[in-house]
């Protein structure tokens, strides 16, 4: 005897045995839990009259439909039978339990393959649908495996609960699979005939009626035929597996319910059989469909490889005799760049070459003005020998020896002076010269002093002599403890002679503005700052816009009207100073003026 209840059982009015609580000792309500409990065994005389009184107390289920529990399964309340009869049946239920729970090992360990898969190859959307719809009809065979009367009520109707929802999921899923498989939409008759199903399920939740069991199995079979149907001949390779796998589903399905209604005892083996093929027929068909579309996938990979490797062929051919062409005309255009560099490189020779000769010829002048002074000299104390050489003659005529002494310590006076300004002028030629011959790269030990100086005096007279109008303030504050540097003179003179002419255009193009109280100033200085020599060339001028300012050392750029400059000056002295190791910058304020400074170091 074994019971499902909170019970009390009385043989010929004598309490035989308490199965949970019924209350009646004053202690709370308690079902009775059969799990883990063997059954109580009991002897009766045969051929004998017994009287069986049993006393259960009956409670409304916690679980929809929330009913009595008596309303359903009460055969299942109380259990009388023979030890033989206990004996069979417990090998029955043993041997169902294991055939049950093997099938559930089959399908959880294929549903773990199909999940494998899935995630390692994202890219078949159809394996995550796999996965799903084999995780739910694991669970849907666990829940079935485990709702017996062995168990608790609660955890019962918990299984019996999941495992009604858990089928319509299954077998919408699985028709939701035949579509994705078969390449078919969604359609309206689709999402109304699983809508009807759905509100079927939760319906039967809470009423459990037969007709709406038949209204739901009835629409799960017209859509399996009717897609079956409308399928069947489009359908080609891996498909043909799962409608295999949905076709043996039905067949077990329908011979289990067949015999279920015919045979209420059927047979352990057979009903397990058809169990099997129940639940197997889709996961196996699914694992041979992933099977074979896998194969399908080689195939393809197969053969898009080889026209891969075809297309390959044709393109390195074509590329080979793309390269050549291109080989040819990038030789061609080759030739045609080294021509236009050439050119190019000749052009630039030439425009370095006109800027010097243009800053040669703006110092020509004051050159010319230069040498004019000793040449006056020079010409001066040769016309007073003259006239000392024929008095020189006069006296020594007479004999008068002390004047003919003093007459020649005259002469030789005046021709030291002769010579002096003669190495003068000769300076001034050498250093016309030296301007306008080609660097030659050497560092010579130069007075920084005295190259500044000389090029502003040159670059004033030079000035000048172009136009008589133009005066200007010149400034000079030379730091005499510089000393000599090693630069290259040509190099560095041509530099700041460039920078005074810019100077002196400037204060020359604000002055012929007629500004009231303007007086023109450029100025030239020299420092000694923490181990460089800085050389600074400051004008009030009209000072340069912060528009251009970035750009006044790039080749070919000027503020000049055309023809009056190359845009070459401050791109050369850029390239000079920065060969020099040094820096040149500008400090400028719109309509104030600018100052240039070089930095070069000592050594």
């Amino acid at each position: 005897m074994y019971s499902w209840a909170a019970l009390e059982v009385y043989v010929d009015g004598n309490l035989l045995n308490t199965f949970g609580n019924t209350g009646t000792n004053g202690k709370p309500f308690k079902e009775f839990s059969p799990i883990y409990q063997f059954p109580v065994p009991f002897n009766i005389e045969r051929n004998n009259e017994h009287i069986i009184a049993v006393h259960f107390v009956d409670f409304l289920s916690p679980l929809p439909p929330y009913h009595l529990k008596s309303k359903e399964r009460l055969r299942n309340f109380l259990s009388i039978t023979s030890p033989e009869f206990i004996t069979k049946n417990f090998g029955y239920y043993m041997q169902e339990r294991f055939y049950r729970s093997m099938l559930l090992s089959v399908n959880i360990v294929l549903c773990l393959l199909f999940w494998l898969l899935a995630f390692q190859n994202p890219a078949e959307k159809n394996l995550f649908l796999i996965g799903t719809t084999t995780t739910l009809l694991a669970l849907l065979l666990y829940c079935e495996t485990y709702s017996s009367p062995g168990v608790s009520f609660f955890v019962l109707r918990f299984f019996s609960l999941a495992a009604s929802i858990l089928r319509a999921m299954v077998m919408i899923l699985i028709i939701v699979l035949m579509l994705r498989i078969f390449k078919r939409k969604i359609t309206t008759l689709f999402k109304t005939a699983v809508s009807i199903i759905l509100i079927g399920t939760i319906i039967q939740l809470y009423s459990e009626k037969y007709i709406i069991l038949i209204l739901q199995a009835s629409l799960i079979l017209f859509l399996y035929a009717y897609y079956i149907i409308t399928s069947w001949k489009t359908l080609k390779g891996a498909q043909w597996a799962v409608l295999t796998g949905v076709l043996v589903c039905l067949f077990f399905g329908l011979l289990l319910a067949s015999s279920s209604l015919e045979n209420p005892e059927l047979n352990y083996s057979l009903a397990f059989l058809y169990y099997s093929g129940l639940f197997l027929s889709i996961p196996l068909s699914l694992l041979v469909y992933v099977a074979l579309r896998f194969r399908e996938i080689l195939k393809e990979v197969q053969q898009n490889a080889k026209q891969v490797v075809m297309l390959s062929e044709e393109k390195k051919e074509q590329a080979l005799n793309q390269q050549k062409i291109l080989q040819e005309e990038v030789n061609r255009q080759t030739a045609e760049l080294r021509n236009t560099l050439n050119n190019l490189r000749s052009t630039q020779s030439q425009l370095i070459q006109s800027e010097k000769m243009a800053s040669l010829g703006e110092l020509t002048a004051g050159i010319a003005h230069e040498i004019q002074n000793p040449l006056n000299f020079v010409n001066n104390f040769s016309e007073v020998n003259d006239e000392l050489l024929k008095e020189l003659n006069s006296e020594a005529d007479k004999g008068n020896l002390s004047e003919v002494k003093a007459i020649a310590n005259d002469i030789a006076f005046n021709s030291a002076k002769i010579n002096h300004h003669g190495k003068r002028a000769d300076a001034i030629v050498k250093g016309m010269l030296h301007h306008s011959r080609t660097s030659s790269g050497q560092k010579e030990s130069t007075d920084i002093n005295a190259l500044a100086d000389e090029y502003l005096r040159l670059a004033y007279h030079g000035l000048r002599a172009k136009d008589k109008s133009f005066n200007v303030t010149m400034k000079t504050d030379f730091d005499e403890g510089i000393g000599k540097i090693n630069i290259i003179p040509q190099d560095i003179g041509r530099v700041v002679l460039n920078l005074i002419n810019n100077a002196f255009y400037a204060v020359d193009a604000k002055s012929k503005h007629n500004q009231n109280g303007y007086e023109p100033t450029v100025s030239v200085s020299t420092k000694k700052n923490n181990g460089k020599i800085e050389i600074s060339v400051k004008d009030n001028g009209n000072g340069i816009s912060q528009k251009v300012v970035d750009k006044i050392f790039q080749p070919f750029f000027t503020t000049k009207p055309t023809g009056q400059g190359t845009g070459l000056g401050l791109s050369l002295s850029y390239d000079i100073i920065k060969a020099h190791n040094g820096e040149i910058k500008v400090n400028t304020i719109e309509g104030e003026g600018s100052e240039f400074v070089i930095s070069l170091p000592v050594k």
